[in-house]
């Protein structure tokens, strides 16, 4: 099996969690793995790396790493050409119109060749039954479709949060007639799965193309289970409460600011939250703008608050993190098309969750029901005031067995149950195409 997935550990991205995780499962199901994404080195102008997510990942599958990087990334003016340095911004609109010509796709778009050049390369060194590629960023699907081109390889594609919907506004991202919507049709003519992250996502995929329609799957992301402390360590009474907010920052100044004028009127109305304390943990910003942004300085200017800005969380810390947590604060961008990873984690902790998105929102379908959660109260400041003084109130008042249930609620949803079950489907599309996979029990 050839998997591109650029975002593979040791990235610090969150798709990192979903890749690795389908990997290992291919692995244990008896598939030789080989991963394609980009050098480490890539990843420490662009997001960051961490190590510890590589500490998991199956040691039988081969990584090949190529020499990509992000040219408009670079922050040494050394390497700058005389025009990126006189007219930056001319340079960047070059540079994405440039990438433009060779994949409908600014930035990476210039990727196409050395994509293909590999998947030829790696395919003649040992033919695969399967490839697969987890998008973003899609230029990964033209070393797929060459593939099929050249030599019919079997495909699937994990499209994550989808190419045509622009899932933070519920709208078409592209017309079907542009380049980038013929781009997907072709690739869903031969395609043998399309995987994506919600039902909502999956419904507009299939009335897109509903001559498509049984290839589409839900595959949710779902939480690693050594991501969830064990058992509940703190006491509810006798110290400050600490609420917390994990994941990558990727919401506006304006939602942060909304979410931090609430906690300073809760902390104003509910004594529980008098002495509280929020911290605030993951990535902010990326590239040359990561821990430097304006982000950064409205978290620090609220500082009197009782916020704190902790910084990103190694993978292997994520448990601990959350044990040290009274309440969780779940601030997320978009709508119905919308589902963040982090909710999965969140709901397993069976901690109090105080919900900071719109009410009609994935997060909220995956909730519904869950006992100590707050509700979906849209982001109107005053119900988000509200909402952080009644998660207060339910870290004290919370009984063991709500504790319990609210646990149950998010297990249910563990990433390796999903991602098993999800490829041991496509596996047996795989094995129904051909009388046996050419590696025995799998290549």
């Amino acid at each position: 099996m050839l998997y591109f997935a650029i975002g593979f550990p040791p990235a610090a991205k969150s798709s990192a969690f979903r890749m690795r995780e389908t990997a290992n499962q291919f692995a244990a199901a008896g598939w030789d793995v080989t991963v394609v994404t980009i050098a480490e080195e890539s990843w420490l102008r662009d997001s960051g790396v961490d190590h510890t997510l590589s500490e998991s990942v199956d040691e039988r599958i081969r990584i090949v790493e190529l020499p990509l990087s992000r040219a408009d990334l670079e922050t040494d003016i050394r390497l700058y050409s005389e025009e990126r340095a006189l007219d930056p911004v001319k340079w960047l609109s070059g540079f994405r119109e440039e990438a433009l010509k060779s994949f409908p796709e600014p930035v990476f778009g210039g990727w196409r060749g050395a994509l293909e050049t590999a998947a030829l390369e790696l395919y003649r060194e040992r033919p695969v039954d399967l490839v697969l590629a987890s998008c973003v960023p899609y230029v990964q699907l033209a070393a797929v479709r060459r593939l099929w081109e050249e030599h019919r390889a079997p495909y699937a594609i994990d499209f994550r949060d989808g190419w045509s919907l622009d899932v933070i506004d519920g709208v078409e991202a592209f017309p079907k007639d542009s380049e980038s919507g013929r781009w997907e049709s072709d690739l869903l003519e031969h395609a043998l799965s399309l995987w994506v992250v919600n039902d909502q996502i999956a419904d507009f995929y299939r009335a897109r193309y509903p001559e498509h329609a049984d290839r589409i799957h839900v595959v949710r992301n779902g939480y690693d289970r050594d991501s969830v402390p064990e058992v509940e360590l703190r006491p509810s009474t006798g110290r400050n409460l600490v609420f917390g907010h994990l994941g990558t920052v990727s919401f506006s100044v304006q939602l942060l600011e909304s979410v931090l004028a609430a906690w300073r009127t809760a902390r104003e109305r509910e004594p529980l939250l008098a002495d509280a304390r929020f911290e605030v943990r993951g990535h902010i910003g990326a590239g040359s703008n990561r821990e430097a942004n304006r982000h950064v300085e409205v978290l620090r200017a609220a500082a009197e608050d009782g916020v704190v800005v902790g910084g990103a969380v190694p993978k292997a810390e994520v448990a601990d993190v959350y044990g040290a947590w009274d309440a969780l604060v779940l601030v997320i961008i978009g709508g119905p098309f919308m589902t963040s990873g982090k909710v999965y984690e969140y709901m397993a902790t069976g901690l109090p969750i105080v919900s900071m998105h719109a009410a009609d929102h994935d997060a909220s379908r995956l909730l519904d029901g869950r006992p100590l959660w707050t509700g979906p109260r849209g982001l109107d400041e005053e119900r988000l005031a509200d909402a952080f003084c009644e998660a207060a109130r339910m870290v004290v008042e919370a009984t063991p067995e709500q504790r319990a249930a609210a646990r149950d609620h998010g297990t249910g949803y563990a990433r390796d149950s999903l991602m098993a079950s999800a490829v041991e489907s496509l596996t047996a599309l795989v094995l129904g195409q051909k009388p046996a996979l050419s590696g025995g029990s799998g290549s």
